[in-house]
């Protein structure tokens, strides 16, 4: 579940569970499979009005509280392999993650907890990389992690190690972005290149048959949509495209908002690397996981002065407008005009692409 106390996402095309009903190893890829396990277990027995909204996190500040201020909390679980790879590892992922689903709701994070389990045999010497690795990400971030549980279970009963993450943050007063506030004629942008993280996970399986530089872009993305924020206080959606990548975070935002998102292909930012691995393997880089990349949805007259901001941090050099937001003439979908000229529908991720990305 995506990446829970966190919301769980909303797809337009479920498809129905196995006639064995058995788990498959899609039903972990963030697209319908996902959907169709979340309608037909976890929403037919958890559905509550915070967890139905359908966002990266969850909305706790109670009805009667006197504060200028919202809680919010999410939740994760990281079970990438290798463990280790170009750019980070878990350690690094399990606190990003975390870090960055709370940031989607323009809210600053704050405390964390985290718990491990540990496969019997597991390297001490690498249990400490990964802890130094989170200690370093949560510097970054200006957060701590409070609370934690460790579990060790026998030889052959895991695989190797296995983290989640539960975050909690505040949201300052004046801000409201979630999922279904996209409105016609905003502009679409992204902090950077799609698809490294998937990528870069893929080559540290040597999968690729060939050579690359490409790291994942694994990163905390609070203090650049502070920046955001900043610069365009009126942003409506933010969203980390990570499992299903950015067409189908995309698609979730066009069903929670009821609009049509227009994608412009020719302003899509790919590295050559990343779209060369994916033309010999066959994937399409809009599917493609991410752990650093944060879709913002924000009106026109403010996409100026975001994408300036943006230009200026670090994490967002890359920033460019990808599309639009048009009004939904019948159900919601999300479109790319192509560099040839036509459109076509950007569908969901149905099944898996790459297994445990993230």
């Amino acid at each position: 579940m995506n990446d829970q106390n966190k919301n769980f996402e909303y797809f337009t095309c479920p498809i129905p569970l196995s006639k064995n009903k058995e788990v498959s190893i899609g039903h972990g890829s963030g697209g319908s499979l996902t959907k169709s396990l979340i309608d037909s277990v976890f929403l037919k027995y958890f559905s509550n009005p915070i967890l139905d909204q359908g966002n990266d996190f969850a909305d706790i500040t109670p009805e009667e509280s006197l504060n200028n201020f919202r809680i919010v909390t999410s939740t994760d679980a990281h079970v990438v392999s290798p463990i280790f790879f170009p750019g980070g590892d878990i350690g690094r992922l399990a606190v990003a993650g975390t870090v960055n689903d709370i940031s989607m709701s323009g809210g600053i994070p704050k405390f964390l907890t985290a718990s491990f389990i540990i496969e019997e045999g597991f390297p001490i010497k690498q249990l400490e990389k990964i802890a130094e690795s989170m200690k370093t990400c949560t510097e970054e971030a200006q957060v701590v992690i409070v609370a934690g549980d460790t579990k060790v279970v026998q030889k052959g009963k895991a695989d190797r190690i296995f983290i989640s993450t539960a975050g909690v943050g505040f949201v300052p007063e004046g801000i409201r972005i979630n999922g279904a506030s996209a409105r016609p004629g905003d502009s679409v942008i992204i902090s950077g290149t799609i698809g490294d993280h998937g990528i870069a996970v893929l080559a540290a399986r040597n999968e690729l048959g060939f050579s690359t530089t490409i790291t994942s872009d694994v990163a905390p993305l609070n203090h650049l949509v502070q920046t955001a924020i900043e610069a365009a206080p009126n942003i409506h959606v933010l969203r980390d495209p990570t499992r299903g990548g950015v067409a189908t975070t995309l698609n979730e935002i066009a069903l929670q908002s009821n609009v049509t998102i227009v994608l412009d292909e020719s302003q899509l930012p790919i590295h050559k690397q990343v779209q060369g691995a994916c033309d010999i393997l066959g994937f399409d880089p809009l599917y493609v996981a991410n752990e650093g990349k944060v879709i913002l949805i924000v009106p026109q007259q403010e996409e100026r002065a975001l994408l300036n901001a943006l230009r200026q941090h670090p994490l967002g050099k890359e920033a460019i407008k990808i599309g639009q937001v048009e009004k939904s003439t019948n159900n919601p979908f999300v479109l790319m005009t192509t560099i040839i000229g036509g459109t076509r529908i950007v569908d969901v991720l149905t099944g898996e692409m790459l297994p445990r990305i993230c």
